[in-house]
Protein backbone atom coordinates (compact mmCIF):
# COMPACT_ATOMS: atom_id res chain seq x y z
CA UNK A 1 0.00 0.00 0.00
CA UNK A 2 1.47 3.45 -1.13
CA UNK A 3 2.26 5.41 2.34
CA UNK A 4 0.17 8.37 1.12
CA UNK A 5 -3.06 6.09 1.04
CA UNK A 6 -3.33 6.35 5.24
CA UNK A 7 -3.50 10.16 4.90
CA UNK A 8 -5.35 10.41 2.32
CA UNK A 9 -8.24 8.07 3.45
CA UNK A 10 -7.94 9.94 6.92
CA UNK A 11 -8.16 13.39 4.64
CA UNK A 12 -10.85 12.40 2.91
CA UNK A 13 -13.06 10.97 5.98
CA UNK A 14 -12.41 14.07 7.74
CA UNK A 15 -14.42 16.07 5.26
CA UNK A 16 -17.01 13.72 4.98
CA UNK A 17 -15.85 11.97 1.23
CA UNK A 18 -14.95 8.68 2.26
CA UNK A 19 -16.82 5.50 1.52
CA UNK A 20 -18.14 3.45 4.16
CA UNK A 21 -20.16 0.23 4.49
CA UNK A 22 -22.64 0.22 7.31
CA UNK A 23 -23.46 -3.39 8.07
CA UNK A 24 -26.32 -4.52 10.53
CA UNK A 25 -27.35 -7.82 11.59
CA UNK A 26 -30.26 -9.25 13.91
CA UNK A 27 -29.55 -11.89 16.25
CA UNK A 28 -27.13 -10.23 17.83
CA UNK A 29 -28.35 -6.60 16.68
CA UNK A 30 -25.04 -4.92 15.85
CA UNK A 31 -23.56 -2.39 13.18
CA UNK A 32 -20.57 -2.47 11.91
CA UNK A 33 -19.06 0.71 9.86
CA UNK A 34 -16.17 -0.75 7.77
CA UNK A 35 -13.67 1.93 5.90
CA UNK A 36 -12.92 4.41 5.21
CA UNK A 37 -12.59 3.97 1.79
CA UNK A 38 -11.13 6.45 -1.35
CA UNK A 39 -13.47 5.28 -3.83
CA UNK A 40 -16.70 3.17 -4.15
CA UNK A 41 -14.70 0.73 -6.44
CA UNK A 42 -12.31 -0.11 -3.53
CA UNK A 43 -14.98 -0.74 -0.61
CA UNK A 44 -16.78 -3.15 -3.59
CA UNK A 45 -13.76 -4.73 -3.57
CA UNK A 46 -13.43 -5.42 -0.19
CA UNK A 47 -16.63 -5.49 1.31
CA UNK A 48 -17.29 -8.81 0.36
CA UNK A 49 -14.46 -10.74 2.72
CA UNK A 50 -15.59 -8.16 5.58
CA UNK A 51 -19.32 -9.83 4.86
CA UNK A 52 -18.42 -13.34 5.32
CA UNK A 53 -16.49 -12.51 8.32
CA UNK A 54 -19.55 -11.09 9.85
CA UNK A 55 -21.45 -14.06 8.31
CA UNK A 56 -19.10 -16.45 10.36
CA UNK A 57 -20.57 -14.80 13.57
CA UNK A 58 -24.29 -16.35 11.85
CA UNK A 59 -26.65 -13.95 12.51
CA UNK A 60 -30.24 -13.67 11.74
CA UNK A 61 -30.45 -11.03 9.43
CA UNK A 62 -27.47 -9.03 7.70
CA UNK A 63 -27.71 -6.11 5.48
CA UNK A 64 -25.09 -3.24 4.53
CA UNK A 65 -25.91 0.14 2.81
CA UNK A 66 -22.75 2.20 0.94
CA UNK A 67 -22.53 5.81 2.30
CA UNK A 68 -20.09 8.57 1.54
CA UNK A 69 -19.74 10.30 5.01
CA UNK A 70 -17.44 10.79 7.66
CA UNK A 71 -17.06 8.71 10.84
CA UNK A 72 -15.43 7.86 14.06
CA UNK A 73 -15.32 5.62 16.32
CA UNK A 74 -16.67 3.26 17.82
CA UNK A 75 -16.87 1.17 14.11
CA UNK A 76 -19.27 -1.55 16.04
CA UNK A 77 -22.23 -0.93 17.84
CA UNK A 78 -24.36 -3.42 19.59
CA UNK A 79 -28.00 -2.83 20.83
CA UNK A 80 -28.42 -2.13 24.37
CA UNK A 81 -31.68 -3.50 25.97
Amino acid sequence: MSPLIRPLRSLANGVGLAWWARVETTGPDVTYWFGPFLTRQGLEHELPTFLEDVGSEQPQSMRHTLLRTRRGEPLTIAAEG
